[in-house]
């Protein structure tokens, strides 16, 4: 047996996984570029890559898209 597992507690995975703003577009329908605008406007934070691409948080974008519903 090995002794080292890297498996996160199931309660922090969402907390950890990092999104595309292809896919945080597609979860408010709207366009990516929307998204970007977002960002850049405060209304979501982002994380760079290495090669510079944004990613959002999943546990932010899924408040943000819940606060968003309930205005409606």
């Amino acid at each position: 047996m090995n002794g080292s597992t890297e498996q996160q507690p199931a309660g922090d995975q969402d907390a950890t996984e990092l999104l595309t703003p292809a896919e945080v577009a597609k979860m408010f329908h709207v366009d990516p570029k929307t998204v970007t605008r977002w960002a850049q406007a405060g209304k979501l934070t982002y994380m760079r890559t290495l090669g510079g691409h944004r990613r959002y948080r999943r546990d932010e974008v899924v408040e943000l898209l819940q606060d968003s519903t309930k205005d409606e």
